[in-house]
């Protein structure tokens, strides 16, 4: 086959490989680890803010609430972990320290 047939047909091949999409740049979402509150209270806020701490008190939790927190994935700052109650199923913020009974429910 002449070069110049290769060429043309080489050409949509190309094209068409293109259009494949190789991979996506968003991160697939972390299921939240079944985790509960082991401290008698633990102050659930709505944000934390890097200059001020937490902010926005949504609700105290009480000990045996059920929560998730992933180590390693969802974020921790100054101690103040990002954590979803899964009693209102909303997010918020408590303290590493009252986390724990991870993978017990």
């Amino acid at each position: 086959m002449p070069t110049t047939w290769r060429a043309v047909l080489s050409l949509p091949m190309t094209a068409a490989f293109a259009l494949i999409p190789v991979g996506t740049s968003q991160a697939e979402p972390t299921v939240p680890e079944h985790a509960v509150v082991v401290c008698d209270s633990a102050s659930f806020y709505a944000n934390y803010d890097s200059s001020s701490g937490p902010a926005g008190l949504k609700r105290t939790l009480s000990r045996g609430d059920k929560v998730g927190h992933t180590r390693g994935a969802h974020p921790v700052y100054n101690g103040w972990a990002a954590t979803f109650d899964f009693g209102p199923n909303d997010w918020g913020f408590v303290r590493q320290e009252c986390l724990g009974g991870y993978g017990s429910w």
